[in-house]
């Protein structure tokens, strides 16, 4: 290997297999080198492989065979780089390599994804094993060829999961539509979990590992449907069953019956732990896997794959026996060499397990501790040993399993008559341990078997790929393995021969099989003995050396049929166990041995299998275990690198070295070697010339040109490499020498502009400093000027304001003396006046107490002599008399009197409290009075006493002014502060003003925002209003429909309408039957009886049938012929609704003019459903619903007792020769009548809706039809011609204008004609609009897939390209307008915002943030991270953003795959219908009915007379 200096090369190392370096000197015989980390080592040039450094930028090749060195560390490097990023799928060619994620990613397999590649071609799209399953399907349906797609890879490496991937995959191309749980795909999925739960363990590697390998066979009929599936199981893993290592477990379906509560409580389980088939191992359980589900699961898989629930009860009866059986331990007999039962236990499970078998106890017992021996003269009974007896139940509990197993694969349904299939082999890999025997044996051998054939069709891509390119291959050599096939397969001598030939004699040994395996093959190139061994031996296998232990070879492969097992169990009285072993032919059931070969029978079904494959296409996916620890974002390359040499993955790369490793299509050849002879491209335009001159150029041979690639030996694109960098390092030199005088004289003519610019400084300077001297002089003679002034000023000021102090203070002295003066002036006079009050005050009450004593002593004189009188007169007896008389009475009136004054003073007591009360309360108020009064007169008194203190203070002052003079000057300074102060607050007041005036004005403008959503609000009640009204108008509509459903059975009127529109078309739009209602309401036809009842029946039956024709023949005339437009409004539409309104269709109770019409329509679309048809009925149907939206109105009423609400005062109605029309008018709205419509009006504007719906969705989806093809062009950037000079250009700024725009110019033109017919048809622009938005939003699907799908779109030139593109759609809807275009360039967010992420530079200085909320606000991180880790820069070989970023993005999407059971990165298509039918009544205006002009035929139907009279 030639190698020069600044190399890039990989160098081997020994714990990373490889690693990066870079070639510091060389010599003939040792490179020097240093790796990326650093360490300087020296190897011989043999060892290293080239490398190309670019490619460590572009995150890896989704194809391995674009590697530009295809060798062992490129592929592994590759395919880490990729794993890194969580792609985890790659190819090479054809074949798929999977490295397990050991997580979860369930974005990646959901419905939407499988849409996405179905149909795909193998390549188009990012690598998957949807895309490999795909392939063989469309394979197998193209060429009428069978399919196998072979999945292999060590324990732990994922190939269940991906067998489980293609088969849900098959199920989603090849399934059958219908409800049944039990169809073929459903069978098929189910037996994974069957199978898993019967055939899969724990080991130390994998908590689900395979313990066998399987061929699913899944079998198609002619049309590409699943029809049935086979399955057949290689080398199941028997010695588990009885025997397990710890940490590992024996398989899942014991464990999952104990987990089961009511079949182990019937089968007398319990915890594994007490069972000696499973309590070998300490492991019971499994990190989040529950036992009890996956019972449940196992069941329900049982159900759907068709195992009857009694044949499910057996199963696990079978299950249950195998345990109890082991449980049954032995000890010697009474006989020699005898065993019986050991104890109660023992015995206890022999019961169960002879109950679980449904046989006879005593014949288990027999079975296992004795053997049947038959000869001439009898049968011989050999009573056996405890370890024979103990082999014996170990082996009888294997063939137990292992014919369970192969029971359960015969369950699911096959296809006996299939013509075609798609096998799924999911098999073990290649197994290399410390510690290897006859499985690892078995294993190698079947991996020779399929890296044969694995050979043979990668040497037949190859020579597909030379065909296809015509250059010749014919000394190419194949590498074969067949010596070592030879080696383990051949008769007589072969290993398996020889093996078998062992086990044949009893006495046979593993030392005598390995001597005799030495004394046959001692010169085989492919076969060694172990150095320290004298029985192991080593086989040289295509993946490796594998030394075998054959201390346990004879065991394995003895597989004993005991004829006593077969019998015990065909006479089980259950028929499914009797079942799993039937009766042996006499011929062999004379010995109680049957010896059969384990690895005889292997090879028989290998070589089945091997036939089958070689029937079938293969396809090949190779599975990678990234770590051993099962941990995610860990890649050990050691052991990568042995599981690609053990997949064939390096033998396909040795192939391909062989021949031509180095492929390039001519414009990527020119591309990159073309500057090595730029005269050559001066005057060429033909690439593929080019390329053959430089290689002619270089001296170069044995390469080969094909039709589009050139096709290099190993080691060409190396010397090609050397020239270019040798090219590239001449370029530099010259780019640094020119680079170096510029900058020299670029640093000269600065250093002379700083001189001149200096000295410029300087003098400006000095002059600077002479003029800041003078004007500092001049400063200071001011400043003296104006500090004389202020002194002087200042001075004069406090004289000024001393003086006037002074004078206030006398002033105020005197005044305070006068007030005083005349206070107490004031004072006397009053005492005064109240000491005259009092003198004359007393000398009254002196006088008036003299008049009342001089009248009392008057009255006592005149009393006295009133009494002498009196007693005169008392001495006479008659008066006595007359006195007592008096007396007597005076005493009645007196005690009258004091009972009377009793009461009184009762009365008078309980007043007198009660003016007691209201006194005391009076009392109270005086005594709080009287307090007040005091607290005056203390305060008056306080007052006087602070006067007196203030008079004698004023005579302190005076000695106080001198010292307030003092402390003025203070003051005035301290006011000077203040007025300071006062400056600074009055400035934050206006501050605060301004503040305040700004918030004043955000509060105005939030109050008319309050007021504003307060309007939003009232319209939203508006139209919820509006809305409740309309729900409450189809609530009527809905009630009549349903009672007139129940109401009575319908009956067709024309036979043509029998058959229904929902099984005629694929529409919602039903025929409609006649019927008749209970309750029928009375209609103005009916009153004119006297006319109807002269007609005969007959009569009138044929003159309605006629009438009835004739209708039929003028809307049909209509509808077929095109009408056409008068003033914007479709012609059609207007004449079948006045035709309608004139026949009085919509009062009929029973009639099929309504199924006649939709019935017309739907044929016109059926005859031409194109672009032209389409907008025409569009416009036509939209036109009638609107008019039937806004005219005809249900009555609930109508539907409940058969009778109309009359019509309101004012409204009118239809005049004419007695009432002709049989509905009222109830209302107005925008000047057009409102009709009371019946059930068939009601159901035929229903079935108008459902016609709308579905023209609009037949002309969206014939526009994405026409529209897939043109973006399929625009999503990657056109491959152009080179130009002159040699230059290309891959970005669209160097393409021509025709042929970068010429693309997107096809869409642009399909928009202007799709525009132009809608236009042309007067679609309105509600339905413009809406179609042109799903447009848009189909174009922003469609591209952002193809972009998050293919890394070939995830380039810099194919961002700018896409840009270009979508900038002429922002130009064309601007063009448009809204009314036509609406919100059409939201709908391209996540495109545009994709494509500003691929343009933008400096990716990696944005952070995740500013990618998120400025960039990209509309995407996801899962899509931001995708569109990350694919980019590359094709045009300035830039890189995508920091690691940082995206580790952080990776680990916020690991967690949403925790979280979230699905969740794509891809967009789904919106397939609603965008409007309702208010919506077109609401956008469609007002149609006239009167300006109409009719069609020539219209004279030719009596029918339609009236619209000529009409129009007259």
């Amino acid at each position: 290997m030639n190698v020069r200096k600044g190399s890039t090369v990989w160098v081997p190392d020994k714990e990373l297999a490889w690693v990066a370096a870079e070639v510091i000197d060389s010599d003939d015989n040792s490179v020097h080198l240093v790796t990326d980390s650093g360490k300087k080592v020296v190897v011989s040039p043999e060892k290293l492989c080239l490398r190309d450094a670019d490619e460590d930028e572009l995150g890896g090749f989704e194809d391995m065979t674009r590697l530009t060195y295809l060798n062992e560390p490129g592929v592994l490097y590759n395919i880490r780089r990729r794993y890194a990023l969580n792609d985890i799928y790659t190819y090479t060619g054809s074949i798929l390599i999977a490295v397990n994620p050991f997580t979860k990613l369930p974005h990646l397999y959901d419905n939407h994804m499988m849409e996405q590649y179905k149909g795909a071609p193998l390549g188009e799209l990012s690598p998957h094993v949807f895309a490999v399953a795909d392939a063989s399907y469309r394979a197998m349906m193209n060429e009428g060829k069978s399919q196998s797609i072979l999945v292999s890879g060590e324990s732990g490496a994922g190939k269940t999961e991906t067998t489980k991937l293609i088969m849900q995959y098959l199920t989603f191309v090849g399934g059958r539509t219908g409800g049944d749980d039990r169809t073929v795909e459903q069978q098929v999925l189910e037996s994974n979990p069957l199978l898993e739960a019967f055939g899969n363990a724990r080991t130390v590697r994998n908590d689900n590992s395979s313990r066998f390998g399987k061929f699913v066979e899944i079998q198609f009929d002619g049309n590409g449907r699943m029809s049935g599936a086979a399955i057949r199981t290689y080398l199941l893993e028997r010695s588990r069953v009885v025997q397990i290592t710890d940490p590992e477990r024996n398989y899942h379906c014991f464990y999952q019956l104990c987990a089961s509560e009511r079949d182990a409580k019937e089968y007398k389980l319990g915890h594994p732990s007490q069972f000696h088939y499973l309590n070998q191992s300490k492991i019971y359980e499994l990190n989040g896997v529950s036992n009890a589900e996956e019972y449940i699961k196992t069941r329900r898989a049982m159900d759907i794959v068709g195992i009857s629930h009694e044949d499910q009860e057996a199963i696990f009866r079978v299950l249950a026996a195998i345990l109890h059986l082991g449980n049954v331990e032995f000890s010697p007999g009474k006989e020699h060499d005898s065993s019986v039962t050991k104890d109660e236990k023992s015995r206890f499970h022999m019961q169960m397990a002879a109950d679980l078998f449904m046989c006879d106890v005593d014949l288990l017992l027999a079975t296992l501790c004795t053997r049947t021996i038959q000869t001439r003269e009898g049968n011989i009974v050999k009573a056996l040993d405890c370890n024979a007896a103990v082999a014996g139940r170990d082996a009888f509990g294997k063939n137990c399993l292992c014919s369970l197993v192969d029971k359960i694969n015969r369950s699911v349904g096959q296809d006996v008559n299939s013509q075609m299939q798609i096998g799924v082999l999911d098999i073990y890999g290649f197994e290399c341990f410390k510690d290897n025997s006859f499985e690892q044996f078995c294993i190698n051998f079947a991996n020779e078997k399929l890296q044969q054939h694995f050979n043979e069709h990668v040497f037949k891509m190859e020579q597909e790929e030379y065909g296809k390119e015509e250059i010749n291959w014919s000394y190419i050599e194949f590498v074969d393995n067949q010596d070592v096939l030879d080696l383990i397969e051949k008769k007589p001598i072969g290993v398996i021969a020889l093996l078998d030939e062992a086990c044949m004699f009893p006495k046979s040994t593993h030392e005598t099989f390995s001597t005799k395996l030495f004394q046959n093959f001692r010169s085989h190139p492919r076969l060694a003995s172990e150095r320290f061994s004298q029985t192991d031996f080593i086989i040289s296998h295509y993946a490796g050396k594998v030394t075998y232990h054959t201390d346990a070879f004879l065991d394995k492969n003895r597989d004993y049929v005991v004829v006593e097992h077969c019998n015990l169990l065909s006479s089980s009285n259950c028929p499914f166990v009797s079942g799993l072993f039937p009766l042996l032919p006499e011929e062999s059931s004379r010995s109680s041995y049957k010896f059969s070969s384990v690895a005889t029978r292997f090879k028989q079904q290998l070589q089945a299998l091997m036939e089958t494959l070689k029937s079938t296409e293969p396809h090949y996916i190779r599975c990678v275990k990234p770590n051993s620890l099962n941990r995610p974002q860990m890649f050990e390359n050691a052991s990568i690198i042995h599981q690609l040499r053990c997949g064939g993955v390096l033998e396909a790369v040795r192939i391909s070295l062989a021949g031509y490793p180095t492929r390039r299509m001519y414009s990527e050849f020119v591309d990159r070697y073309g500057l090595i002879g730029p005269e050559i491209l001066d005057g060429s335009y033909d690439d593929k010339a080019a390329t053959e001159k430089i290689l002619h150029k270089l001296k170069l041979e044995n390469f080969q040109l094909g039709r589009t690639k050139v096709f290099l030996r190993a080691g060409q694109i190396g010397v090609l490499d050397s020239k270019r960098s040798e090219v590239l390092d001449n370029a530099a030199k010259c780019i640094q020498c020119q680079l170096r005088t510029f900058i020299t004289r670029r640093h000269f003519i600065s250093v002379r502009a700083a001189a001149v610019s200096l000295q410029a400084c300087c003098r400006g300077y000095i002059a600077q400093k002479m003029y800041a001297a003078k004007r500092e002089t001049a400063a200071a003679i001011s400043i003296q000027k104006y500090i004389r002034m202020r002194l002087t000023r200042h001075a004069y000021m406090q004289l000024y304001s001393t003086a006037i102090i002074i004078q206030s203070h006398v002033r105020g002295f005197i005044t305070h003396r006068r007030f005083l003066h005349e206070k107490e002036h004031r004072a006397a006079i009053s005492v005064q006046a109240y000491w005259r009050m009092y003198k004359v005050r007393s000398a009254f009450q002196q006088y008036l107490a003299s008049v009342v004593a001089i009248q009392c002593l008057w009255r006592c004189r005149q009393a006295k002599r009133e009494f002498r009188k009196l007693k005169q007169e008392a001495n006479e007896s008659g008066a006595l008399r007359l006195a007592k008389t008096k007396l007597e009475k005076q005493l009645e009136e007196l005690t009258w009197r004091l009972h009377l004054e009793k009461k009184i003073r009762v009365s008078n007591d309980e007043a007198k409290q009660r003016e007691n009360s209201m006194l005391r309360k009076m009392l109270e108020a005086l005594n709080l009075e009287l307090d007040a009064a005091k607290l005056a007169t203390i305060n008056e008194c306080n007052k006087n006493a602070v006067l007196q203190n203030q008079l004698e203070l004023s005579a302190k002052e005076k000695s106080a002014l001198k010292r307030e003079l003092v402390s003025v000057a203070e003051l005035r300074k301290e006011n000077a502060m203040l007025k300071v102060a006062l400056d600074a607050f009055e400035k934050k007041y206006s501050s605060l003003e301004l503040e305040h005036i700004n918030v004043q004005k955000g509060q105005d403008v939030t109050i008319e925002k309050l007021r504003e959503f307060e309007q939003k609000c009232s319209q939203l009640k508006q139209n919820v209003k509006s809305l409740e009204e309309k729900l409450l108008s189809f609530e009527d509509e809905n009630r009549v429909l349903r009672q007139k459903a129940l109401s009575a059975p319908r009956k067709s009127i024309r036979p043509s309408f029998a058959k229904s529109f929902s099984e005629k078309y694929s529409t919602p739009i039903a025929s409609r039957t006649e019927r008749k209602p209970i309750f029928e309401t009375p209609t103005p036809t009916k009153l004119t009886t006297s006319f109807t009842l002269g007609m005969s029946d007959s009569h009138r039956s044929k003159s309605s049938a006629d009438r009835h024709q004739d209708n039929y023949e003028f809307l049909s005339r209509c509808i077929k012929e095109n009408l056409g437009f008068k003033n914007g409004k479709p012609i059609a539409a207007r004449i079948i609704y006045k035709c309608l309104l004139h026949w009085h269709a919509f009062e009929s109770e029973r009639t099929a003019i309504f199924d006649y019409i939709i019935e017309g329509i739907n044929d016109a679309l059926k005859v031409r459903e194109d672009d032209i048809v389409l907008p025409y009925w569009l416009s036509n149907t939209s036109a009638l619903l609107c008019l039937l939206q806004r005219n005809l109105r249900s009555n609930g009423f109508l539907a409940t007792n058969g009778q109309r609400y009359t019509g309101q005062s004012g409204l009118t109605s239809r005049t004419g020769n007695g009432p002709k029309s049989p509905f009222k008018f109830i209302g107005y709205d925008d000047g057009m009548s409102h009709v009371e419509a019946r059930y068939p009006a009601i159901l035929f504007k229903q079935q108008l809706t459902a016609c709308v719906e579905k023209i609009f969705g037949l002309l969206r989806d014939n526009l994405k039809k026409e529209l897939s093809p043109l973006l399929q062009l625009c999503i990657q950037t056109p491959k152009t011609g080179r130009v002159h000079g040699g230059k290309s250009s891959r970005s669209p700024v160097g393409l021509s204008p025709q042929s970068s725009g010429s693309q997107w110019g096809n869409i642009v033109k399909f928009l202007d004609s799709l525009m132009s017919k809608l236009r042309g048809n007067h679609v309105p622009s509600f339905f413009i609009r809406k179609l042109v938005t799903q447009v848009f939003s189909f174009i922003n699907i469609t591209l952002f897939n193809s972009l998050l799908l293919r890394r070939e779109c995830c380039t810099f030139s194919n961002g700018e390209y896409m840009k270009s593109g979508l900038a002429e759609l922002e130009k064309w809807i601007t063009n448009a307008k809204e009314m036509y275009a609406g919100m059409s360039w939201h709908e391209l967010n996540y495109i545009r915002q994709a494509v500003g992420f691929l343009v933008i530079h400096q990716k990696r200085k944005k952070s995740l943030e500013e990618i998120r909320q400025d960039l990209c606000p509309a995407l996801t991180v899962r899509q931001i991270y995708r569109i990350s880790t694919m980019y590359w820069d094709d045009k300035y070989g830039t890189q995508s953003v920091s690691n940082e970023v995206v580790s952080v993005m990776r680990e916020m999407v690991n967690k949403d795959n925790q979280n979230m059971p699905s969740n794509s990165f891809l967009l789904d298509d919106d397939l609603s219908i965008p409007f309702s039918a208010e919506d077109v009544d609401m956008a469609i205006p007002p149609i006239d009915l009167d300006e109409i002009d009719l069609p020539l035929f219209v004279s030719e139907y009596s029918c339609a007379q009236f619209l000529n009279s009409h129009q007259q």
